[in-house]
């Protein structure tokens, strides 16, 4: 294997695209028994020093934007490994959670009637999914596929929870401005032990002005955090049968207290 040069980490972007473009080329030319090969449609095989590589430079990327997406992306791919096996055992110890690993459900548009969903009941966990896709101008199709997890059923884990977690704003009733995303992260946090998570929960706040920051410190954090802890593990509801549900019922099911401050929808996208 070729030794990768380390470029400029002024563009972090680009220095975990050389280091994507330096796979792919190198994994060109393994036979075709290679371990990794064809674990799923866009796997790309990453040794630990790889792994570490990209996880520096997409850190540093995302903690310059929190709205690059494909930087949080990489970053949670990159050093989630041993919490992906803890989420997986965990939805496999619980029959719902089983099911989801078992008929693997995918949360996009194509996936999902939104048109539908939009005419639900007011209330209703599906229309005030909609709600926040409208008010919040994103889209299930945003997220990433998954590339450097090396393992199928634990890329499928990762996959999951990107797509929930704009469910876990509805649940949560958070925008996704900075205060809501760090409410979220820090509520996801708890939930998952994702190291991703934890980086942006320790983080994000340093993007908070003293008043937004004083909200999370004294009010939106602790609620976050205790619901985190206490909830019923997000990855093991089965979300798309749970549409004509109330908000409120399922809440109560989750064992999640509304938001204690109301916030408005943002203009940014979810991350």
């Amino acid at each position: 294997m070729k030794q990768m040069s380390c470029p400029d980490f002024s563009d972090c972007s680009t220095f975990v695209s050389a280091v994507c473009v330096h796979q792919l080329h190198t994994s060109s030319t393994e036979p075709a028994s290679s371990s990794y090969n064809g674990l799923y449609p866009g796997h790309i095989h990453t040794t630990p020093i790889q792994k570490a590589l990209l996880a520096v430079g997409s850190g540093v990327a995302a903690l310059r934007d929190p709205y690059r997406h494909d930087m949080v992306a990489v970053l949670g791919e990159a050093t989630g490994h041993f919490a992906l096996i803890n989420l997986r055992d965990r939805m496999k110890n619980d029959p719902e959670g089983y099911t989801i690993l078992t008929e693997r459900p995918r949360i996009r548009l194509s996936t999902i009637d939104v048109a539908k969903m939009a005419s639900l009941p007011e209330g209703s966990f599906g229309r005030e999914y909609v709600r926040f896709l409208e008010d919040n101008h994103v889209t299930p199709d945003s997220r990433a596929d998954v590339k450097f997890v090396d393992d199928e059923e634990l890329a499928y884990v990762m996959l999951r929870y990107r797509e929930v977690h704009d469910l876990m704003h509805t649940l949560l009733g958070m925008p996704t401005n900075m205060l809501g995303e760090v409410a979220v992260k820090w509520f996801e946090a708890a939930q998952t032990g994702l190291p991703m998570c934890a980086f942006g929960a320790a983080l994000g706040p340093l993007r908070l002005n003293a008043s937004r920051l004083q909200t999370l410190v004294t009010s939106l954090g602790p609620w976050a955090l205790r619901n985190g802890l206490r909830a019923r593990f997000v990855l093991n509801i089965f979300y798309e049968r749970r549409w004509e549900q109330s908000l409120e019922d399922l809440r109560q099911e989750l064992n999640i207290e509304p938001p204690p401050v109301i916030l408005s929808a943002a203009k940014k996208m979810s991350t």
